[in-house]
């Protein structure tokens, strides 16, 4: 006999399905992290591209998916693939994704910008094309508060195991495959290919795992997809006050997130001069606090309230980019503090930056409440704007501090200035944008009783129709 409960759209899922779906945002990282994290280094370093051509290169890339994104959202709304809605596009996307994801760290066609353009967008273009999907699908396996809160915590989880993988693991990989030796991140191009390719196929069989476990269940019907137009992304936006908060949050988020990801290979090299394991570890260490927090975030969110919880995390990262500015500056700064203070402040970036992916099936709910539309693409293409304004004002001002404070790529020693640059970037201006993300989600409305009382009332208008 069918749960009650389960009948009204508040299922709950085995661990395999949890597994299986977070294994699609695991997929995602192996694949996109590595462009995050190591483009701008590739392009610079190995590629031979001035800085400032690829921050421009970036801002357009960017520019093409602020234009592309609610095309996607609008596409996956109003169709309906025999596949599945949602996750036929982690089947039928995903392997030129891989393609192009791996074409991007192809050197042969050096320095030619315009190979670059065309492998560099034509992949950011198809990464959206997964991503908002994917996105929408986590709120079509459920309407169950408590059942999203594990699946995101599964899914950060997850996911960070991808940047564990890229942030750890690539440069190892990146050492062993090398001819050259001597620097934190050899710069031996058949290497960085080699070690992408991998990462991309095995990211592709994730994303077919992910695929072959999700079941969609809370899905608009197709009477009400034909009804769904370009413009609902405006309509939406204007009417769902929560939805334009949490807009907010991930523009400062990811803005944070790409300055610092993107500095991490430039200060271990220039301002500590480590070792490929020693970059293995410091970026590793990006990761490595979510296999220990991120299961616990459900109980803490019950314990201490989801704001206080965003706040609590938010001052940790703080409070770690403090400890790593000032250890940074000692003349003869211990790795094994820049470790801890790496740890304190992905600690709290892990926590506070995983949760707020639950928060987005929650606007999704309060539009459906208000419009009658559950249109989860256009919001995840709303979600996928904010994501990438993040990550355009991180891959402009990455490259601008740079070339602003004269970093020069084929010299061992960086001046102090140069230094100074990288540091702002790895621990001030991500610091900054942390306070100002406090502030933004404190302007949340939305609470849990809020949200079941509104998904109660949504399925039970569907049941009287």
């Amino acid at each position: 006999m069918n749960n009650p409960s389960e009948m009204n759209g508040f299922y709950h899922l085995n661990w395999l399905q949890r597994i299986g779906f977070g294994s699609g945002d695991l997929a995602q990282n192996l694949i996109f992290q590595v462009t995050c994290m190591y483009l701008l280094f590739f392009y610079t370093d190995i590629y031979g591209l001035d800085a400032t051509d690829v921050s421009l290169m970036f801002l357009i890339g960017n520019i093409a998916n602020v234009i592309w994104d609610p095309v996607v959202g609008t596409l996956v709304d109003k169709s309906n693939p025999k596949l599945g809605k949602y996750r036929a596009y982690l089947v039928f996307v995903g392997i030129p994704l891989t393609g192009f994801s791996i074409l991007c760290f192809y050197d042969g066609f050096a320095p030619s910008l315009l190979y670059a353009y065309f492998t560099y967008i034509g992949m950011t273009l198809l990464y959206t094309f997964i991503n908002v999907p994917y996105g929408a699908l986590n709120s079509s396996l459920t309407r169950d508060t408590n059942e999203i809160t594990v699946l995101t915590s599964v899914r950060m989880f997850m996911a960070n195991c991808g940047g564990l993988a890229v942030g750890s693991g690539l440069p190892l990989l990146i050492a062993f495959f090398a001819v050259s030796e001597g620097d934190a991140l050899p710069k031996d191009p058949h290497a960085w290919l080699i070690t992408m390719s991998i990462y991309g196929v095995v990211g592709l069989l994730l994303l077919f795992f992910c695929f072959s476990q999700c079941k969609e269940r809370v899905v608009m019907d197709a009477k009400e997809s034909e009804d769904v137009k370009v413009s609902d992304l405006v309509t939406e936006f204007v009417r769902n006050r929560p939805l334009r908060v949490i807009a907010f949050f991930f523009i400062t988020a990811f803005s944070m997130m790409s300055i610092g990801n993107a500095a991490g290979a430039y200060f271990m090299n220039s301002n500590l001069h480590g070792t490929p394991a020693q970059l293995s570890t410091f970026m590793g260490l990006g990761s490595i606090p979510a296999f220990i927090f991120m299961p616990l975030v459900p109980a803490i969110k019950r314990a201490i309230g989801k704001k206080n919880m965003f706040y609590a995390f938010l001052g940790v990262a703080i409070v770690g980019m403090a400890i790593l500015y000032f250890v940074a500056k000692m003349d003869h700064p211990s790795m094994i503090l820049i470790y801890i203070a790496q740890f304190i402040k992905s600690t709290g970036v892990i926590v506070a930056t995983g949760y707020m992916w639950a928060l987005v099936p929650e606007v999704i709910s309060f539009g459906e409440y208000t419009s009658g539309k559950r249109i989860a693409g256009i919001v995840n293409a709303l979600t996928g704007l904010f994501f990438k304004a993040g990550m355009t004002i991180g891959s402009v001002v990455a490259p601008f501090v740079l070339n602003y404070v004269h970093y020069n790529k084929d010299s061992i020693n960086q001046t102090p200035l140069a230094q100074e640059g990288i540091l702002w970037l790895v621990c001030v201006i991500p610091a900054a944008l942390l306070l100002l993300a406090m502030f933004i989600i404190s302007k949340y409305e939305l609470t849990d009783e809020k949200i079941d009382e509104i998904n109660r009332a949504i399925e039970m208008k569907n049941q009287q129709n």
